[in-house]
């Protein structure tokens, strides 16, 4: 082992490698921080470029997006109230309050740093126990992915802070607009109008960029005077926290690595469920849950390690079983197909330097993404200097021209607006818009695996109880709910 890993850092250490790795570094990091724009579109749009490389260096340049992309995306989440990715938005909840409170620096120093440490346990646990985690990751079917995508959703009763009623009603109203489009089995159309545009369903982009960022733009309208034309004062010479600070979250870090190392092995879920389970987990063993959503620093890297931790976890199942564990992950297949290169248990015998090779070169990108990150936080953090008079139109601006560049639709554009007056309207009558988020991002997966479970059990619905695994999520989404009742009780 030790001979082929030497093999594979003198592969990843060759300036054609490194120049390919720096390459997909700043368009990884420049999409992840452009509302919009996903982490599997650049993978995809890169892959023309790596077919006259080497394999490792091929690689190297697509995992540069890929890490790249996951630490940029908190950029905006933090400054200005939009995930750059769907896998940032539960760093929104507490990065953006830190940068009200003029700790954008603080924030955005404490993401990466949670980045870094979940990507670096991630590969860790991939080069160590691959095979291992890839035998778990078979054991998961369709009922097994509904029964933890139930256990994603009932986080909901914890996001609804002051009303539990309103919080169930928020998450079915999501739940609700998820069913618009095709019907994911039959293929026939649903609640679509006769528009064309509908059967595409809910674009999740445009609906999170709106609910999230619009709202806060309207606020800033509606209570305009004085306090609205405030600048933002943030401390820029604490760019990054103190050891102390770094220190007290260590126990942080490791949870949410651990939660998005094994959400990353799990085919069919990836970074949104990851960083909302690990944020909602941190509320529940914190001492004082009642900081989160106000600017408590343990959220942030709750999410951004959770969110990283994906990337190595997702290459698990990609690269011992020939599995894609998320959408970035199968254009990555595609890449290894694309070099001759066949994913499966014989890729570690058969290229052990190349396997490698491609371990050196994900721990490389991790360190170079952080590196950079921090490079563009010095420059991006500045925006905040702008009165809120001055930023709210700018946010607008991004927003529409972040929805419109997905799929160059003006539909698209009307969708964020729509979304974005919904959320308005929502917070207005104490309607949390974070179940809203989540029913979206979950609702499809959801839906698909709870009838695709019932195809293949023949109609019998006792599938979801009479899997070891699927019952073991039930009982703890069951956990979860009583718990947040009791919490609530309590207060």
């Amino acid at each position: 082992m030790l001979e082929h890993l030497l093999i594979g850092f003198q592969q990843a250490l060759q300036w054609q490698t490194l120049l390919a790795m720096l390459v997909g570094e700043v368009v990884g990091i420049l999409v992840g921080a452009a509302p919009g724009l996903t982490v599997t579109m650049a993978v995809s749009l890169m892959l023309p470029a790596t077919f006259v490389l080497s394999p490792t260096a091929a690689m190297a340049m697509l995992l540069g997006v890929y890490t790249g992309g996951f630490m940029g995306n908190s950029i905006p989440a933090i400054l200005i109230k939009i995930p750059g990715t769907p896998s940032a938005a539960a760093t929104v909840f507490d990065g953006y309050a830190l940068a009200q409170k003029g700790e954008a620096g603080k924030a955005l120093g404490v993401s990466i740093i949670a980045s870094l440490y979940g990507g670096l346990f991630s590969l860790i646990c991939l080069v160590l126990i691959a095979p291992q985690l890839a035998k778990v990751a078979l054991q998961f079917g369709s009922a097994e992915i509904f029964s933890l995508l139930i256990f994603g959703m009932s986080i909901i009763c914890s996001f609804a802070q002051h009303s539990l009623v309103k919080g169930i009603i928020s998450g079915l109203l999501g739940l609700m607009l998820v069913t618009v489009g095709l019907d994911p089995l039959l293929g026939t159309q649903r609640f679509t109008f006769g528009y064309i545009a509908l059967t595409q369903g809910v674009s999740l982009i445009p609906a999170m960029i709106g609910i999230f960022a619009v709202p806060q733009v309207l606020e800033d309208l509606v209570a305009k005077g004085s306090q609205a034309a405030e600048a933002f004062k943030p401390k820029l010479s604490a760019m990054l926290p103190s050891w102390r600070e770094i220190r007290g979250l260590f126990g942080t870090f490791n949870r949410a690595s651990i939660i998005g190392t094994i959400i990353g092995i799990i085919p069919g879920t990836g970074g949104p469920i990851a960083t909302f389970m690990a944020y909602d987990y941190e509320r529940r063993v914190s001492r004082e849950p009642q900081r989160f959503g106000h600017g408590a620093i343990e959220g942030v890297a709750a999410s951004a390690g959770a969110d990283n931790g994906v990337t190595g976890g997702a290459l698990v199942p990609m690269l011992t079983l020939g599995i894609p564990g998320d959408p970035v992950t199968a254009v990555m297949l595609g890449a290894l197909t694309i070099q001759g290169l066949r994913p499966g248990p014989l890729l570690f015998e058969q290229h052990a330097p190349f396997v490698y090779g491609l371990f050196a070169s994900l721990l490389l990108a991790n360190l170079l993404a952080a590196l950079m990150t921090l490079v563009a936080v010095r420059f991006s953090v500045q925006l905040l200097r702008l009165p809120k008079a001055n930023l709210g139109p700018v946010v607008l601006l991004l927003c529409i021209v972040g929805a419109y560049s997905i799929d160059n639709s003006y539909f698209d554009v009307g969708t964020m607006l729509v979304f974005g007056l919904l959320g308005f309207v929502l917070q207005r009558y104490g309607f949390p818009t974070v179940p809203v988020v989540l029913a979206l991002v979950l609702g499809p997966s959801l839906e698909t695996n709870s009838r695709r479970a019932l195809v293949e059990s023949r109609g019998d619905p006792t599938v979801f109880v009479t899997q070891p695994i699927s019952l073991l999520f039930l009982v703890l989404a069951t956990a979860s709910v009583l718990t947040s009742l009791r919490s609530r009780n309590t207060d």
